[in-house]
């Protein structure tokens, strides 16, 4: 992976724009975690294969980015991405990893389903 390129990742965003998608998202410990560090309690989130068609994207910082997209019921939001790779050809992986390299966000799109 390689450090985010805003212009870059924007323009694979608007590529799957108004088309059906699917999203895999997950959070580890960290990502809107790390306040839950000192009582020992592990929390995160993951969905894969959720297809949505969203009408907007955005990613939004600097060093750490933000990125939203908009569908017709609501925003999904990836917080903390600082890495990116265009994934078989066609897929977009975003991830965030903290400064010791561990993940703590994932955001992959694709057209076809993930195994």
């Amino acid at each position: 992976m390689k450090p985010i390129e805003k212009v870059k990742v924007q323009e694979m965003l608007d590529g799957f724009t108004d088309k059906p998608v699917y999203i895999h998202l997950e959070t580890t410990n960290g990502a809107y975690a790390s306040h839950f560090d000192n009582v020992g309690v592990n929390v995160g989130a993951y969905i894969r294969n959720a297809q949505v068609t969203f009408t907007n994207a955005v990613i939004k910082g600097d060093i750490s980015y933000r990125v939203g997209l908009k569908t017709e019921l609501g925003w999904i939001y990836a917080e903390g991405v600082t890495d990116w790779e265009i994934y078989r050809d066609k897929d977009l992986l975003l991830a965030g990893h903290d400064l010791e390299g561990r993940l703590m966000v994932a955001l992959q799109i694709s057209e076809q389903p993930f195994k």
